[in-house]
């Protein structure tokens, strides 16, 4: 993930006039604050006077104003008193809630691609859910709203104590704690719902994020307090986040503790994060959305964004809500859609407009010097060391070859390793057959039963996760190596996204689901919009990934939207394949995987060749030789095409693409693109966790995709929480 600095306020001297151009800078904000508070207004009265109940706006300004017995009405009291006006005021706090807690997370981290859901706070709430409605029975919106405010709480408290443990609470180990406790609280969540119909049915509409089960002011009464704290929390510590924008140590000569002023911002993200996920359910995008377009406009003012975020974040949920209630009548579409699909290309046009120079989010190949100044240095990778010990020549004839001997002993280990998963995961299982009996079945002899078991159902399911974990682990390979950043993985292009949507919709329009061709073309899809709007694969910094997320979000918002219109045995089953799984995959599933694999690993082994020197910067890669940008595209399309068969096979398994190139890099050294050893890791991993789902609770089975998540989360606080993460990262 790349970090942005907020650029510093700017200091006026005192008894000195402020420039034109400040005033200018003020007057704009002014205008643009007026013409948004006008905009929540319409927005407002637009929003009481549409919906059901046939009450015009004339009927609802009688109401509102008191005017000719319109509030003895019965009929207006219920459509306006009841339904209306605590829709519309929910709606308007949720949003200035939601767009201020997105605008202080992306100041305290310094990325303007911070989201509310960093903190953990939407998966504690979606945990929290879960387990009332399948441990209490909880069926309420009140005992929704109490079980999600209390995970939510919980999900923050536990970032904070991971996050302050060792190293200060910085930015990045905030981040990263959020988003490795977020993505374990979900797979948890995926284990209590996967395995039960009933929990998921009531938990695929909540979380899909709703204003409709808002009647009367109970909700909003009970978690007023709440919000107003933490509001009250931002604005009393914008000006301190404001110093600690020139950096900490800056910040503490001005009389500022930098780690206690994250943790207060902390606090005040989860108050008005959590009490607007327990009063409508997960709103996603929105806080992301508020808070770069309030820096769009204000520029590193803090105050003024504070105030613009709050503001855009009210009326975009208000506008929202309305769009809702009318684009698919008698029925409701799911706000967060509605505002995946206005936010998505808003967010791309700020993105692609001149705005980007003043928000301090150019490029980082634009910043350096002719000669590659300090930022090429920093990423360019440590000077080779003489390897003739670690290397040997093999000469046959008139060919030679040059054999890392690290590397070769790390991938005859890693096979070995792999063997042993593939013999427990043909062994491991519900029936009670021993060891022997399997290696019998394997070879086809024995029980009629017991061959049936293993070369029908385990070993094809085996081969499928071989083909998946090896794919996955190429193209996380090839993307953190053009990246040079650790966490960059398909998902940052929207590939698992758009190859999940075009999975189900291919389900959905043909009637038949399993079509292998569907994820790779969804993936190239996703991929192709991506470097498109963004302007080319060359793009580094916060352009293609802002465009990545808007992907993403469309995308995961056709996926909840194809999964909340079925029937709940099809979407039941739906929902576990999202999850990432093998259950019922077989040879015939494997076999365009590894079509592909046999075409695509000699190309990338040809690659990684030039991937080596690609480390350094360009000038440097196109003074050795090697042309950047074709380089880049050939990876690219590697890593696409790799990733959409795998999600076609067993869906979006997490992590695999993560880790196996952490792990392989690890055993191979740092000098090496560890291409055979991230596929022998991907193939490892996903035939261990498969493994792990189906022996882990008895009767049942809990999807790969699940397992990797869960177990996903502690390793990649492990990876990079670690005392040498920011030599990783």
């Amino acid at each position: 993930m790349t970090v942005s600095q907020v650029g510093p306020p700017e200091v006026q001297p005192a008894g000195q006039q402020a420039p034109a151009g400040r005033v200018h800078g003020n007057r704009a904000v002014l205008t643009a604050s007026a013409a948004l508070v006008l905009a929540v207004l319409v927005l407002s009265a637009l929003s009481l006077s549409v919906g059901a109940g046939e009450v015009g706006a004339g009927d609802v300004l009688d109401y509102v104003l008191g005017r000719h017995g319109a509030r003895d009405s019965s009929r207006l009291s219920l459509v306006v008193g009841d339904l209306r006006l605590p829709r519309t005021l929910t709606a308007l706090a949720v949003g200035a809630a939601l767009g201020t807690a997105g605008c202080l997370l992306q100041a305290v981290t310094r990325n303007p691609l911070a989201e509310t859901g960093l903190l953990g706070v939407n998966a504690g709430a979606s945990l929290g859910v879960v387990v009332g409605i399948a441990f209490l029975g909880v069926h309420s919106g009140y005992g929704y709203l109490l079980w999600a405010f209390g995970g939510a709480v919980l999900a923050s408290a536990l970032v904070l104590l991971i996050a302050n443990r060792r190293g200060g609470g910085s930015p990045m180990r905030l981040v990263l704690a959020g988003s490795a406790l977020g993505a374990t609280f979900g797979g948890i969540t995926s284990v209590l719902i996967v395995n039960s119909a009933e929990t998921y049915d009531r938990f695929r509409f909540w979380v899909l994020g709703s204003l409709a089960g808002v009647e009367g002011f109970t909700k909003l009464t009970s978690l007023a307090p709440v919000l107003a704290a933490g509001f009250v929390v931002a604005l009393l510590i914008a000006r301190p986040l404001s110093a600690l924008a020139l950096g900490d140590d800056l910040a503490k000569g001005l009389g500022h503790r930098p780690g206690v002023i994250r943790v207060v911002v902390a606090v005040a993200v989860t108050l008005l994060t959590a009490a607007s996920v327990a009063l409508v359910g997960p709103i996603s995008f929105l806080g992301l959305l508020a808070g770069f377009l309030a820096r769009a406009v204000t520029g590193p003012r803090l105050t003024a964004q504070l105030v613009l975020a709050g503001l855009i974040g009210a009326g975009v949920l208000t506008g929202s809500d309305v769009l809702a209630r009318v684009v698919s009548r008698p029925f409701e579409a799911p706000v967060s859609v509605i505002i995946a699909l206005f936010g998505a290309p808003v967010l791309i046009g700020i993105v692609r407009s001149r705005r980007m120079a003043s928000m301090g989010m150019t490029d980082p190949a634009a910043d350096e010097g002719p000669k590659g100044g300090r930022a090429a240095a920093v990423r360019r990778p440590p000077p080779r060391k003489a390897d003739g010990g670690d290397s040997l020549v093999v000469r046959t004839g008139s060919l030679s070859l040059l054999v890392h001997r690290r590397a070769a002993v790390a991938a005859f280990a890693l096979a070995a390793v792999l063997v042993g998963a593939v013999v427990l995961s043909a062994y491991a299982g519900q029936s009670e057959m021993g060891l022997g009996r399997t290696f019998s079945a394997v070879f086809g002899s024995g029980d009629r039963f017991d061959v049936l078991l293993v070369q029908k159902f385990r070993l094809g399911r085996i081969v499928a996760g071989l083909a998946a974990g090896a794919a996955l682990g190429l193209a996380g390979c090839l993307t953190q190596t053009l990246a040079r950043n650790r966490l960059a993985t398909p998902e940052l292009l929207g590939v698992n996204d758009g190859a999940t949507a075009a999975v189900l919709l291919s389900a959905t329009l043909s009637g038949t689901f399993g079509a292998w061709w569907a994820g790779p073309l969804g993936a190239l899809a996703a991929v192709l919009v991506v470097t498109t709007v963004s302007g080319g694969l060359g793009q580094r910094g916060y352009r293609v990934l802002v465009v990545g997320l808007a992907m993403s979000a469309l995308a995961s918002a056709v996926t909840q939207v194809v999964l909340s219109r079925r029937s709940l045995n099809s979407a039941s089953s739906l929902y576990v394949w999202t999850s990432g799984s093998l259950n019922g995959r077989s040879y015939s599933a494997a076999v365009p995987v590894l079509v592909g694999l046999a075409v695509l690993v000699p190309l990338a082994l040809v690659v990684a060749r030039h991937l080596n020197v690609l480390r350094f910067d360009d000038s440097t890669a196109a003074s050795l030789g090697v042309a950047p940008g074709r380089v880049r595209l050939v990876c690219m399309l590697l890593a696409v095409g790799l990733a959409g068969l795998a999600v076609g096979i067993c869906g979006p398994v997490g992590f695999i693409a993560l880790a196996s190139p952490v792990i392989a890099g690890r055993l191979a050294g740092p000098l090496r693109v560890p291409v055979v050893g991230s596929m022998l890791v991907g193939a490892t991993l996903v035939v261990l966790a498969d493994t792990v789902g189906r022996v882990a609770l008895d009767g049942a089975e809990i999807p790969v995709g699940i397992v990797s998540t869960v177990l996903g989360g502690p390793f990649l606080l492990w990876v990079l929480l670690g005392r040498s993460a920011a030599t990783r990262v």
